[in-house]
C-alpha cells in the first residue's frame, strides 16, 4: 500500500487549440477522440474506423521538454490516444490550424481551392496530417526555401497523406495541395486548381496562391502549460485509477499490488495503439503508463550495439537507427541499422508510429501472436531482449522471447538490443568477407498502413578467395514471419545448408526445395500456398544475384550485384538541402479542361461549395450535432446465424454492461416493424421469431454513452433455435435449387437484341458456358451511418439523417410509430460519403432511434462502429455469369447469351434495378444479337443494395471477359477484338433505341481514336514489348477500354426564395454527399437569376445558400443516386428561377422608366413593398422520350507486375471522357477521379469475403484495404471533352458520377495481359512453345491471385530452366 501513498493523486492538464483543460475526474478508458467531440466545441476530429487504421481522428500532439526548451510536434490517432496520457500536452484540431472566426490556414485555402475536398470528411484529418509535416519540415536546419514554400520536399508532402483514407476525391488532387507547399516542387507539375489558369508564369502562380510564410508553421506552445509541466498523470476517479510511475521500483510495487488485489485488472499502456487491432469490451480498474520510467525511454548506443527501450516509439526507434549511421559504427554497421529503419517506415502510419512503441509491438507478437514486421527483422539480427518478472532481471535472445508461452501480465519487457555487425576479418587470409543485409515484406500497399502476408530479413556474411570466381556463403541468418505460424522463426535448416556453401544455381535451388518444405503455414491460414512462394521469391531476390554472374570484390566492396543490398555505394541524387532525392510516389499528371462561358457562372470551375469549411473542420455532420439534453445512444444487435428463431437476448454471464437503459425489440415498435420500404418491397426493422440471414437487425441497446451501447451489443449473447427449419440458402446455385427468387417486374426487365440463333449460326468460332463468378464490394464511406432523433411537442419527431432519401426515412419512420407523415420531419445537410449505402440501408438506422425516442421520451442517437457498419451494410452484389458466345475469325462478334444469377440477398431493397443497369452497361459493345437470363437469387446473405455504378461496373467486366476470351481464342491483340465491336450509330440506336441520340451525340468513336494518339497507345504498346523482353520478373501491360454508359433522369423538387437583402435561399431534392451537387445549384440559381437583366446580377453566386433538405419544406425528394441528380436539381431551380423571373420582370420595366437603372437590391426590396411573390416551388419532371441518355468515354491504363510478388503497380492511365457541356469541371473532373480510383478498389484490391453462415469478415481498416495515395496511377492524365449541344439535356451537360467507376476495368485488363506474358516466359523455362492464353482472372485481382496465375513455383521451373541449360 505504500506505493499509492507515494504516488500523489492529481488533476489532468492540457490544451487544445490553446485553450486550458483541467480536468479531476476521468475515466481512464475515454480516448482524446471521446473527450474532443463530447466535451468541446471542436468536432473536426471525426471516427471513421476507430482502429487508427484511416486518419480523420488525427491532431497535432505537442510535448515541451524543459530541458532543452524544445517543442516536440507530432500526429497521433485521438481513437486510440488516451485521454489521461496527454497530460501537460496542447493539442491542435484542424479548427486550431485555421478557422472562419480568425482566418483560414493556406493549407485549407489550397485544399479548396485544388478541389482536394468532395464529401470533407476526411479533409480536416489530411490539413492535420500536413500541418505536422509542414511545423517539422521547418524546423530543421534545411536552407530557407524560396518565399512562399516550406521547407517541405516533394517526397514528404505526398507521404504526409500516406495514412489518410479518403473515398472520394481519387487523391491525386489532395497530392497536389500538399505538394504546393514543398521548396523543390515544380509548379508546372501540380493540377488543376482555382488559383491560376494554364499558361500563367511561375511567378504569376505563386502571386495566386494563399500565401505561405513560416509564421504559418509555428505550433505556438502555451506558456502557461510550459509553467505546470508534470512528469504523468496519476489519477482515481470512481476507483479506476491511472498511474504514471517514474522509476521501475514503482512499477514493482504497482505490479506486486495488483498480485495482491486478485479481483482487479490492469491494463500496462504506452500508446494505446493495439487497441486498434485488440478490440476491448471491458473496462480495467488500473492503468499503468511506462513511458515515464527512464529505463524504457533510454536510446543508448555502444560499441556493442544499439540498445532501445521497450516504450520508445517506433518514430524515435527509426530516428536512433538512422542517426547511428552518422558516426559511432563502420559502413556495414551503419547499413544494417538503416535497413531496419527503412522496414520500420513501412509499417502502419505516421500517426500510429508517432505513438507505437517497439516493445507494445515486440509483446503483441509474443502474447497475440501479431504478424510483426519488428519481431522479424531483429529476429534476423540476433537482437537480445531484457524483461523484469518481478524483482528478477532476465536477457535472452528475442527467438526465445517469442518462442516463450505467452508473457504474463505481471512481466515487463525493458528494453531490446540491437547487436553491433560487422564481417569477420581473417588478416592472414587470402579471401575478402562482406556483410549483407535485406528486409522484405509483401502487402496491398507499398507504403504501409497494411498487415503483410510474408515478411522476411536475410543477414548473410559472404567472402571471395582471391582467383575465384564464385562467392562462399559463411554464414547467414533467414528470418520469416506474418505467413501464419504464431510467431516469426528463423529458418535453421536452409541456413545449415547454405553455411560453407559455394553460392551456385544448383545451390540455391536446393536451399529453395529445403525452404519450402520448412515455411508451411498453419492451417486456416489464407492464400497459403502463395505465402509459402513468397518465402521462396524473397531468398531467390537476396541470393540470385550473388549467383547470376562472375563476381569480384575490389575497394572492400562487392562489385556486379545487382540488387539494390546495403554494400553498395549510393549513387542516389542529392537535392538542394544536400538530402538524398527520392523518386516522388507520382508523377505530374495532365488535366485538359474545355471551359464553356455560354450560361456563365455555369460552367465556371468554381471550388465546391463548403470545403474550406470542410478542410477547418467547422462543416457539421450529423454527429457532429450537439448532444440534445438527456441523449442517449444505441447500439444494433445482429444475427450471426444465417436462418434461426430467436428466443431470447441476454448479456453474457459475469458481465453487467455499464449505463444500459434499454432494449428495443420488434415488440416495443407501435406501429408496423418496418426498416424500410420502396415499390419493390419492404424489409422489417427488427427480425421477429425468425432471423433470415447474417447480419439482419435483430434489436437495439440503448445505453447513456454511444461506448457503453457499443460494449453491451457485443456483449449481447442470442440464443438462437434451429430446429425443423430448412437449411439456409447460402449461394445462387442453391437459391436456383429451390426456386427462390425476387420478382422483377416486366416494365423493369430489359429487351433481348436481335436473334440469338441467327447470330450463331453466322459464326466461325463459338465459346459454350463459360463462368466467372463476381463477389462483393463495400461502400467504405468514411463516415459511418448515423442519425439522431428528438422527440418534439404533440407526438411529432425530428430525425437527422445521414441519408441519401429522406423521403423514404420520412415515410418508414410515420409508419413505424403509427403517426401521421406531418408529425415526423427528416432534415439532412450533408453525407460524409454515400455512393448508395446511404440510402434503403440508412432508413432503418433512423426509424430505430425513432422507435427508442418515442418509447423512451428522450432524444436517442447513434454512430454506427464501422465494424457493425460493414457486417450490415450488404454491399455490392455478388453474381455468377454463365455465357456463350459466336464470332467471327476476324473478331466481330455475331452473338452473345448471357446467364446471369444475381445475389440479391435476405430483403428486395432495390435489386430489381439491377437488370436495367447492368444492360445499360453491357450493351457498350456491338454483340450482333444480344439475349440474356437474369435471376434475383433470393438467399439467407445479407441484403445488397445499390453502390455506385451498380450492375454497370460488373456489366463492364463482364464485356471486357468476353472480349478478351474472345481474343485468346483467336491469338489476336485484344485492342483489335475491342475496335472492330465498336458500335456504329446505326448499332447504338438498334441496342439502345432512343437513349442513343442523334449520330452528332455518338463521340465514342472520336473519344476511341483521340485517346490512341494522346495516350501514344502504339508506341508505349512497343516499348512495353522491348520492356518484356528484358525482363523476367518484372512485366508490364497496357490496355485501352471504352465505356457506353446509359443513365436516366427522374421527378426531382426545388425551391428559391429571395430574401428582402436580396441574397436567395435555395432547396432542392438532391442531397449534397460530396458530389458537388450543391455548387452546381449555386451556380445554376445565379445564372438562371441573372436573366432578369439588371445591375449586379454578374455578383449573384456569393447571394445563394443552398440549405439542407428537411422533409416537411420540399416533399417528394426522391433518391439522390443514379449521377443524374445535380443536374436534375439544377433544372427543378431553373424552373422555379422562370417563374421568379416572370415575377420580377414587368417591376424592373417598370422602375428601368421610372429611374433609368436598376441595381438587384433595388429591385428585390421594390418587389418586396410591391407584394411580388419571391418564393417559387417546382417539380421537374423528365420528358419521357429524352429522360435516358448515354455516356461516353475511353481509358489506357498501363501496370507492372512483379512476378515474385504478384504486386501490380499503376503506372499510368489516360481517360477522356464526355461530360457535354460540364456544369463544373472542377466537380466534373473529381467526379472523374474519384469513381476511377474507386473502381480500382473493386477490380483490384477490395476483398469483401464472409464466413460459412453469411457473416462478413473482413470489417475493419485491418482486412479491408482501399485504394490508398501509394496504389492510384502514378500518372493520372484526365481530359473532359466539351461535345457541344446536347440540346435534351441540361444546359447541354452530361453525368459524371457513375460511368467513370467502370472505366476501371482498364487496370484488370491491363494486368490480365502481363500475366499472359509471364505464363508465356513459364511455359518456355518448361520447355514448351504453345501456351494456353485462356484463364480467369478473379475480381478483385489480388496479389496472390496475381501471383497464382504468373505461376506459384515460377522460380522453381526458372531455376531448373537453367539448370539444365548448363
Amino acid at each position: 500500500m505504500a506505493m499509492e501513498t507515494t504516488i500523489t493523486n492529481q488533476s489532468l492538464v492540457f490544451a487544445v487549440n490553446g485553450q486550458r483543460f483541467e480536468l479531476c475526474n476521468v475515466d481512464p478508458s475515454t480516448t482524446l477522440l471521446e473527450f474532443l467531440r463530447s466535451q468541446t466545441p471542436f468536432k473536426s476530429v471525426k471516427l471513421s474506423c476507430g482502429e487508427g487504421g484511416c486518419g480523420a481522428c488525427v491532431v497535432l500532439l505537442s510535448k515541451y521538454d524543459p530541458v532543452y526548451d524544445q517543442v516536440e510536434d507530432f500526429t497521433v490517432n485521438s481513437c486510440l490516444t488516451l485521454l489521461c496520457s496527454v497530460n501537460g500536452c496542447s493539442i491542435t484540431t484542424a479548427e486550431g490550424v485555421g478557422n472562419s472566426k480568425d482566418g483560414f490556414h493556406p493549407i485549407q485555402e489550397r485544399f479548396s481551392g485544388f478541389h482536394a475536398s468532395q464529401c470533407g470528411f476526411c479533409t480536416p484529418g489530411m490539413c492535420v496530417s500536413l500541418f505536422a509535416a509542414l511545423v517539422n519540415a521547418d524546423k530543421t536546419n534545411r536552407p530557407e526555401p524560396s518565399p512562399g514554400f516550406s521547407k517541405l520536399t516533394v517526397s514528404e508532402a505526398e507521404k504526409s497523406i500516406a495514412g489518410n483514407l479518403c473515398r472520394c476525391t481519387g487523391y491525386r488532387p489532395l497530392v497536389d495541395a500538399c505538394k504546393s507547399f514543398a521548396a523543390d516542387v515544380d509548379m508546372e507539375d501540380l493540377g488543376f486548381n482555382s488559383f491560376w489558369r494554364k499558361g500563367e508564369s511561375n511567378e504569376v502562380k505563386l502571386s495566386r496562391l494563399p500565401p505561405y510564410n513560416r509564421k504559418n508553421a509555428t505550433c505556438v506552445f502555451p506558456e502557461f502549460l510550459k509553467k505546470e509541466i508534470t512528469v504523468g498523470a496519476n489519477l482515481d476517479s470512481k476507483g479506476y485509477r491511472w498511474y504514471s510511475p517514474v522509476s521501475l521500483e514503482q512499477l514493482q510495487s504497482l505490479l506486486q499490488l495488483d498480485e495482491a488485489n486478485e479481483g482487479t485488472s490492469m491494463k500496462i499502456i504506452v500508446g494505446n495503439t493495439g487497441m486498434g487491432c485488440y478490440k476491448e469490451l471491458v473496462y480495467y480498474d488500473k492503468y499503468i503508463d511506462l513511458r515515464y520510467i527512464p529505463e524504457l525511454s533510454i536510446i543508448r548506443k555502444d560499441q556493442t550495439g544499439i540498445e532501445i527501450g521497450a516504450a520508445v516509439t517506433i518514430f524515435k526507434a527509426i530516428e536512433a537507427l538512422k542517426e547511428g549511421n552518422e558516426g559511432e559504427f563502420n559502413h556495414e554497421d551503419k547499413l544494417v541499422f538503416k535497413k531496419i529503419a527503412d522496414h520500420m517506415e513501412k509499417i502502419a502510419s505516421g500517426f500510429i508510429r508517432n505513438s507505437a512503441s517497439v516493445g507494445g509491438n515486440l509483446i503483441m507478437a509474443q502474447r497475440k501472436h501479431f504478424p510483426s514486421d519488428i519481431a522479424t527483422i531483429l529476429l534476423s539480427v540476433d537482437t537480445i531482449v531484457d524483461i523484469m518478472a518481478g524483482q528478477r532481471h532476465e536477457k535472452l535472445t528475442l527467438e526465445k522471447f517469442l518462442e516463450r508461452p505467452p508473457l504474463d501480465s505481471k512481466s515487463v519487457l525493458l528494453s531490446i538490443k540491437i547487436p553491433y555487425w560487422e564481417s569477420s576479418r581473417d588478416v592472414s587470409s587470402d579471401a575478402y568477407t562482406k556483410l549483407l543485409y535485406e528486409t522484405y515484406r509483401a502487402a496491398p500497399r507499398p507504403l504501409g498502413n497494411a498487415l503483410p502476408y510474408l515478411n522476411a530479413a536475410f543477414l548473410a556474411e559472404v567472402s571471395l578467395r582471391k582467383n575465384s570466381t564464385g562467392l562462399m556463403l559463411k554464414n547467414c541468418r533467414l528470418a520469416f514471419g506474418a505467413y501464419g505460424t504464431k510467431h516469426s522463426i528463423r529458418v535453421r535448416g536452409v541456413e545449415e545448408f547454405l553455411s560453407g556453401k559455394l553460392l551456385s544455381i544448383g545451390v540455391l535451388y536446393e536451399a529453395i526445395k529445403l525452404l519450402e518444405s520448412l515455411v508451411i503455414p498453419e492451417d486456416g491460414t489464407s492464400s497459403p500456398a502463395y505465402r509459402s512462394s513468397l518465402a521462396v521469391g524473397f531468398l531467390f531476390e537476396f541470393l540470385s544475384p550473388l549467383t547470376d554472374s562472375p563476381v569480384e570484390i575490389s575497394d572492400g566492396l562487392l562489385n556486379g550485384y545487382n540488387s539494390t543490398l546495403l554494400f553498395k555505394n549510393s549513387n542516389q541524387e542529392r537535392d538542394q538541402f544536400g538530402q538524398i532525392k527520392f523518386t516522388t510516389l507520382l508523377s505530374p499528371s495532365k488535366q485538359v479542361i474545355q471551359l464553356n462561358n455560354e450560361y456563365l457562372p455555369v460552367g465556371e470551375p468554381t471550388t465546391k461549395t463548403g470545403a474550406i469549411l470542410q478542410a477547418s473542420g467547422e462543416a457539421i455532420y450529423v454527429d457532429d450535432i450537439p448532444s440534445p439534453k438527456n441523449c442517449l445512444h444505441g447500439a444494433f444487435i445482429y444475427s450471426t446465424e444465417p436462418l434461426a428463431r430467436v428466443k431470447g437476448i441476454k448479456f453474457n454471464p459475469g458481465s453487467s454492461p455499464d449505463g444500459v437503459i434499454a432494449l428495443i425489440s420488434f415488440k416495443d415498435i407501435p406501429g408496423v416493424n418496418l426498416g424500410s420500404k420502396t415499390i419493390f418491397g419492404t424489409e422489417p426493422l427488427y427480425a421477429d421469431e425468425l432471423t433470415e440471414g447474417a447480419g439482419q437487425r435483430i434489436a437495439f441497446v440503448v445505453a447513456d454513452t454511444q461506448k457503453n451501447a457499443n460494449i453491451a451489443a457485443n456483449l449481447s449473447v442470442i440464443d438462437y433455435d434451429k430446429k425443423n427449419l430448412e437449411p439456409p440458402i447460402l449461394s445462387v446455385e442453391e437459391a436456383v435449387e429451390r426456386c427462390s427468387f425476387f420478382e422483377v417486374h416486366p416494365s423493369l426487365y430489359p429487351k433481348q437484341v436481335g436473334d440469338l440463333s441467327k447470330g450463331m449460326a453466322e459464326a466461325d468460332h463459338q465459346i459454350l458456358s463459360a463462368q466467372i463468378k463476381l463477389g462483393s464490394q463495400y461502400y467504405f464511406y468514411m463516415e459511418t451511418q448515423t442519425a439522431l432523433a428528438v422527440p418534439d411537442e404533440d407526438n411529432c419527431m425530428v430525425v437527422y439523417s445521414s441519408i441519401q432519401c429522406p423521403e423514404f426515412a420520412h415515410d418508414t419512420i410515420a409508419r413505424s410509430l403509427g403517426v401521421p407523415g406531418h408529425n415526423i420531419r427528416v432534415i439532412t445537410r450533408r453525407l460524409g460519403g454515400g455512393f448508395g449505402g446511404k440510402g434503403i440501408k440508412a432508413i432503418a438506422v433512423a426509424t430505430a432511434c425513432a422507435v427508442a425516442a418515442h418509447k423512451l421520451h428522450r432524444p436517442v442517437r447513434i454512430y454506427v462502429d464501422r465494424k457493425t457498419d460493414m457486417i450490415m451494410s450488404g454491399g455490392r452484389h455478388p453474381m455468377k455469369i454463365t455465357y456463350s458466345v459466336g464470332f467471327k475469325a476476324n473478331g466481330k462478334i455475331t452473338a452473345l447469351k448471357l446467364d446471369i444469377l444475381i445475389d440479391a440477398g435476405m430483403f428486395v431493397d432495390v435489386s430489381p434495378i439491377m437488370p436495367m443497369h447492368m444492360l445499360g452497361a453491357l450493351k457498350k459493345y456491338d454483340w450482333g444479337a444480344l439475349s440474356f437470363d437474369i435471376k434475383l437469387c433470393k438467399t439467407n446473405l445479407p441484403s445488397r443494395a445499390a453502390m455506385r455504378a451498380p450492375g454497370e461496373v460488373q456489366a463492364s467486366y463482364i464485356a471486357e471477359a468476353v472480349i478478351e476470351h474472345v481474343a485468346s481464342t483467336l491469338s489476336m491483340e485484344v485492342d483489335s477484338v475491342r475496335n472492330i465491336n465498336l458500335h456504329t450509330h446505326n448499332s447504338l440506336d438498334l441496342f439502345f433505341a432512343s437513349a442513343a441520340g442523334k449520330p452528332l451525340e455518338y463521340t465514342l468513336p472520336s473519344i476511341w481514336d483521340k485517346l490512341y494518339t494522346s495516350s501514344s497507345f502504339y508506341d508505349r504498346t512497343e516499348m512495353i514489348k522491348e520492356f518484356n523482353r528484358c525482363h523476367k520478373w518484372k512485366k508490364r501491360g497496357i490496355s485501352r477500354v471504352p465505356i457506353v454508359h446509359e443513365v436516366i433522369m427522374r421527378a426531382t423538387p426545388g425551391k428559391v426564395s429571395i430574401l428582402r437583402d436580396g441574397s436567395i435561399v435555395v432547396e432542392v431534392g438532391g442531397i449534397e454527399m460530396g458530389q458537388g451537387l450543391w455548387t452546381k445549384v449555386k451556380q445554376m440559381t445565379a445564372y438562371a437569376l441573372s436573366l432578369v437583366k439588371c445591375g449586379g446580377t454578374e455578383d449573384l453566386l456569393e447571394k445563394v445558400r443552398v440549405i439542407e433538405a428537411d422533409s416537411l419544406s420540399i416533399i417528394q425528394g426522391g433518391f439522390t443516386a443514379g449521377s443524374t441528380t445535380s443536374e436534375s436539381s439544377c433544372e427543378a431551380v431553373r424552373l422555379c428561377c422562370n417563374v421568379l423571373i416572370e415575377r420580377l420582370v414587368p417591376l424592373k420595366e417598370r422602375l428601368l422608366e421610372q429611374m433609368g437603372s436598376v441595381e438587384w437590391e433595388m429591385l428585390i426590396l421594390q418587389a418586396y413593398l410591391n407584394s411580388v411573390n419571391l418564393s417559387a416551388s417546382s417539380l421537374y419532371v423528365p420528358n419521357f422520350s429524352t429522360m435516358r441518355y448515354l455516356n461516353y468515354g475511353a481509358a489506357v491504363s498501363e501496370v507492372e507486375v512483379n512476378l515474385i510478388t504478384g504486386a501490380t503497380t499503376n503506372l499510368r492511365t489516360d481517360i477522356t471522357y464526355d461530360c457535354g457541356k460540364s456544369l463544373n469541371p472542377a466537380v466534373d473532373l473529381g467526379q472523374i477521379e474519384g469513381a476511377y480510383v474507386q473502381g480500382i478498389g473493386f477490380f483490384m484490391l477490395e476483398e469483401y469475403p464472409t464466413n460459412s453462415d453469411g457473416l462478413v469478415i473482413a470489417n475493419g481498416t485491418w482486412t479491408y484495404k482501399i485504394p490508398t495515395v501509394d496504389t492510384i496511377p502514378k500518372q493520372f492524365n484526365v481530359e473532359i471533352l466539351n461535345s457541344g449541344d446536347h440540346k435534351n439535356r441540361v444546359l447541354s451537360s452530361k453525368a459524371s458520377g457513375e460511368p467513370p467507376l467502370t472505366l476501371a476495368v482498364s487496370v484488370h485488363c491491363s494486368t490480365r495481359a502481363v500475366i499472359k506474358e509471364a505464363r508465356q516466359q513459364l511455359l518456355s523455362w518448361s520447355g514448351q512453345n504453345e501456351s494456353d492464353s485462356t484463364f480467369q482472372l478473379e475480381v478483385p485481382a489480388t496479389m496472390p491471385v496475381v501471383k497464382e496465375l504468373c505461376g506459384l513455383d515460377s522460380i522453381q521451373k526458372f531455376l531448373q530452366s537453367t539448370i539444365g541449360k548448363n
